[in-house]
């Protein structure tokens, strides 16, 4: 089996909220998808997407996903797709690291694979637990009752998990506002849902700490990448009194590497793009799992096709180091494909379809940007 085509389709992704809200001022209206087909010489196709959270979250952007899928789509030409790691050796012998060029390639690869041997992607990459998998919402920051309400809807849609986003300038309320936001959006919180207070690396030691402080008692959550260095999140590990997960420093497998053996946090935030597919996401998964990390399978943002993805890889995960998975669906306008995966009883199970289980609509994703054929 050797990959004879592969198309690239660019498709805009309208925010489903509107405006959204990140620490330090960044704010979001829409994202860019750059999504994948690829064509076997027998006619199998899989598909992937990567959709990066803008230009200013980590070093990735929709323009550099598609210009490092220009530098690798040639050298997969004539390749076996069901050769995830060689073909994963392939792309790093021609780029060096842009993770989210190389994760919707990787996950093409895995629907093929899939499809060619007629089981769902999770079964190849471990086995699916079998159990829901809790979702988790992304509440943007904004003020403490649109925060509580916005929590409300989505727990009212089954939602167990939510991330709630802070980082507060002090010109913009700094950490009292910080605080008012965590205390309001768990407010109602309910038996066994998870909270993550998430800075998204916009926050430095100081003003987390400050932020800590002036929570009431007995608040149950998570605080994920509260700063955005390496140096800055280990001198907060040794005086954080809640648990810390790594999310946007956690990228290469020798960050979770690094993660484990300086004890700098408790979970990551596995987000695929990030990673680089499901491949080295299948690699963090195990390595966390060995080091007892809690896991959150997510992705940057995305529309279907990353949540199929998603799904898959959070179904591997052992129930007791999953805490939740990101519903991306939830977070866009654009519907790109069809995955029967409702939200159900408090979670999501995987359709036990070949490869990713999707049916991609392609009227809404128009003509491919750039095609590579032998």
């Amino acid at each position: 089996m050797k990959i004879a085509k592969i198309e690239h389709y660019q498709v805009h992704l309208p925010y489903s909220g509107g405006t959204y809200l990140l620490s330090g001022g960044r704010e979001y209206t829409g994202f860019d998808a750059a999504i994948v087909r690829m064509e076997t010489a027998c006619g199998l196709e899989g598909w992937g997407e990567s959709t990066p959270f803008g230009s200013t979250y980590i070093a990735a952007h929709a323009r550099g996903a598609a210009a490092g899928i220009a530098e690798i789509a040639p050298h997969l030409l004539g390749r076996d797709p069901r050769q995830v790691d060689r073909i994963n050796d392939a792309m790093d012998e021609v780029l060096m690291g842009h993770n989210h060029a190389k994760t919707p390639l990787d996950i093409a690869c895995w629907d093929i694979f899939g499809k060619s041997v007629d089981m769902p992607v999770c079964e190849l990459l471990g086995g699916s637990t079998g159990f829901r998998m809790p979702v988790i919402s992304s509440i943007y920051a904004g003020t403490p009752d649109d925060m509580r309400a916005r929590v409300a809807d989505h727990r009212a849609r089954g939602y167990m998990g939510h991330s709630v986003k802070v980082g507060a300038l002090d010109s913009e309320g700094g950490p009292s506002l910080d605080a008012d936001r965590i205390a309001a959006s768990l407010a109602d919180r309910q038996p066994g849902e998870y909270f993550i207070v998430d800075a998204n690396g916009g926050m430095i030691p100081e003003t987390v700490l400050r932020m800590l402080r002036l929570l009431p008692d007995g608040l149950d959550f998570v605080l994920e990448a509260p700063c955005a260095t390496w140096r800055e999140t280990a001198s907060l590990r040794k005086r954080c009194p809640v648990p810390i997960i790594m999310d946007e420093l956690a990228q290469q497998d020798g960050d979770i590497a690094q993660i484990v053996a300086d004890d700098l946090a408790d979970g990551i935030g596995l987000k695929i793009s990030k990673a680089g597919g499901l491949t080295p996401g299948r690699r963090h998964r195990d390595m966390a799992r060995a080091a007892g990390l809690t896991i959150s399978v997510q992705d940057t943002v995305g529309s279907t096709i990353a949540f199929a993805g998603i799904a898959h890889l959070g179904a591997t995960v052992a129930e007791q180091n999953l805490r939740c998975i990101l519903d991306c669906r939830d977070m866009v306008t654009l519907e790109t494909a069809s995955f029967d995966a409702p939200v159900l009883d408090g979670g999501v199970l995987v359709p036990q379809a070949a490869g990713l289980g999707i049916t991609v609509n392609r009227d809404v994703l128009g003509t491919p940007v750039a095609i590579w054929e032998t």
